[in-house]
Parts: structure tokens; C-alpha cells; sequence
């Protein structure tokens, strides 16, 4: 299907549009720029240089993507990237900024919801099917896994992970690593539960969930996980956690008050 762009919008040279993209009233898509098919660029929305996304995209108003990264040492001129996947949605006044470094990249999987005024910052990968609330800040070189939700005005620390199926509770500050298939939150942030509602929507129910129930108790427990049945989700959580953290993994609540199931 034909390009529908609006005539009030403006659009480099060598910016390079697929089929079927909707470009609103005053947006503005700068070069270098790929944007795949049907992908919908809502009014007054910003697209900088250097930013390459997928098919099926759609950006509301006022989202503004691959701006400079708010690092006081970059220099403008590097050439640094954002790279987003397939079928997200940028709600109102999103803004995520592209790499720090020379030819790096932040990146946005794909299947994303990220609402209004939420940030991603220079460096950071984002998995997919994530959620971000109203708010959500970000900072440089943050991991989040797939299927993350994080509440309202969540706000993150530089460098840190956030494990695959967690769930972080709102206004929750965190300034250490969140592990996998949880849900934390609080002042400051504990690790409080297994995201069972999170796992039950992906089908982890039964054994594999059970396994997930073991290891987080032999975790809280300090305990290693050997033992446990080998299930994808379990070498995922290994894996994970085999990686040097660079801010540290929060803490637990008290067991005695709290269960996993």
C-alpha cells in the first residue's frame, strides 16, 4: 500500500520509509533513518539521525526517538545507533536515545508497550513483550528481559538488569539488579514473590513453575540450585545469574512472613 504522509510533516532526503507508513501533521523523520512497513509516526513525533526500526510501529504524539545520549562527555558527531524491533507502541511523549559509544547501539525488541513520558537512555537493551507504566525512567546501560512490567515512575540505575518475567512495583527506585520471574518493590526493594500471575499468562504453570518455586527458596536460603530439574526457565536463571553484576542483586524479604507460591 502507498506511503500516507501528512504535508505539514518533514522528511529527509535520505531517510528511507517502507510501504504502507502513516507520517501525522509536523512530524519530523531525519536521515540516516529506516523505518519498516506499516509502521504509523504519530503528529508532531521526532525521529533523529541514526535510528533503524522494524515493521509495525506505532508512535504517538510527541515521541521522540535517537535524540543525543544526556552523557556530558558525548561528542555529536560520534556515530552511535537505536535499533528497534517489530510491532511496539510508543505512547505520548516517550523518548529513548541512542548509544554512548562509537557504532554502539540501544536497543528495543520487539512487541513492546511503553507509555507516556516513559525513557529509555543511551545503552540500554530492552527484550521483548516489555511494559513500561506511565514514567518509567531508565538509565545508561540497563537490561531488561522479556516480558518485564514495570509500574508508574519505576526508575532505574544505571547498569542495572532486570530479569525476564519480573515485575517491579510501582515508585520502587532500583539501584541493584531485580532477578528473574519475581516481583519486587518497596523503599528499599525486596524481592518479595514469584511473578505467578506473569508465569501462569506464559504457561509456565505446573512442573516448570514448581521448579522456578524451589529454586527461589533455595536462593532466599543462599543455597546453590543443584537438584533441580533442567528446565529452559531454570538454565535462563542460571545463565543469568553466572554473569558479574555490576551494581549487585537486591535482597529478599523476611522468609517467615513471605511465600513464593
Amino acid at each position: 500500500m502507498p506511503q500516507q504522509i501528512h504535508p505539514t510533516a518533514y522528511i529527509a532526503a535520505g531517510a528511507k520509509l517502507g510501504d504502507d507508513v502513516t507520517v501525522g501533521p509536523f512530524a519530523v523523520i531525519e536521515s540516516p533513518v529506516e523505518i519498516g512497513n506499516g509502521c504509523k509516526i504519530g503528529a508532531h513525533a521526532v525521529i533523529q539521525p541514526y535510528v533503524k526500526m522494524g515493521k509495525g510501529n506505532s508512535l504517538h504524539p510527541h515521541v521522540v526517538l535517537g535524540d543525543l545520549p544526556q552523557d556530558t562527555g558525548f561528542k555529536a558527531e560520534t556515530v552511535s545507533w537505536l535499533i528497534i524491533g517489530d510491532n511496539n507502541v510508543f505512547r505520548e511523549g516517550f523518548t529513548a536515545h541512542r548509544s554512548a559509544k562509537e557504532n554502539g547501539e540501544t536497543k528495543i525488541g520487539s512487541g513492546c508497550f511503553l507509555m507516556n513520558n516513559s525513557h529509555v537512555a543511551h545503552d540500554c537493551i530492552l527484550g521483548d513483550g516489555v511494559i513500561f507504566a506511565n514514567n518509567v525512567a531508565v538509565g545508561g546501560h540497563v537490561e531488561v528481559g522479556d516480558k518485564v512490567f514495570m509500574g508508574g515512575n519505576v526508575v532505574a540505575h544505571q547498569f542495572c538488569r532486570i530479569g525476564a518475567y519480573a515485575i517491579v512495583q510501582g515508585t520502587t527506585g532500583l539501584s541493584m539488579d531485580v532477578i528473574p520471574f519475581t516481583l519486587i518493590g518497596g523503599h528499599y526493594a525486596k524481592h518479595y514473590k514469584l511473578n505467578t500471575v506473569g508465569l501462569r499468562r506464559a504457561g509456565i504453570t505446573g512442573s516448570r513453575y514448581n521448579v522456578l518455586s524451589s529454586a527461589f527458596r533455595l536462593l532466599r536460603q543462599k543455597q546453590p540450585l543443584d537438584g533441580l530439574e533442567d528446565t529452559e526457565e531454570l538454565r535462563y536463571l542460571k545463565n543469568w545469574l553466572a554473569v558479574k553484576s555490576k551494581r549487585g542483586i537486591h535482597g529478599f524479604v523476611d522468609v517467615s512472613t513471605n511465600n513464593d507460591d
